[in-house]
């Protein structure tokens, strides 16, 4: 019985140990997770931004109705490929071609850009 009584314990002070690890190492991934997120976001905002400044600097409020679609784009890396494009890109249309291929797909690339 003693030893019946001895293990409980043991038994108890290893689970309940075993729970505060687990639950400490899940709060440092999910703050880990949680910074690498706001970071590309904070990112993603950035070029956005700078995006929607290059639209109107360079087509004015034409070139800034193409803004709501642009803002679809999730990945960082298209949004950065748009904002390069915008420094040497000569004209409205020829940007509208170039983003075609940038929008997310769906019904929203179906409607034209005029």
């Amino acid at each position: 019985m003693l030893e019946s009584a001895a293990y409980e314990i043991i038994k108890r002070e290893g689970y309940e140990e075993g729970l505060k690890q687990g639950i400490q190492q899940g709060l440092q991934q999910g703050l880990q997770e949680g910074i690498q997120q706001g970071i590309e976001q904070g990112i993603r905002q950035g070029i956005l931004k700078a995006v929607e400044l290059g639209l109107e600097l360079k087509f004015g409020s034409e070139g800034l109705k193409l803004y709501p679609e642009i803002k679809k784009i999730k990945e960082v890396e298209k949004l950065e490929a748009l904002s390069e494009a915008l420094k040497v890109i000569r004209n409205l249309e020829e940007f509208k071609h170039f983003l075609r291929d940038y929008l997310p797909s769906g019904k929203e690339e179906e409607k034209p850009m005029d």
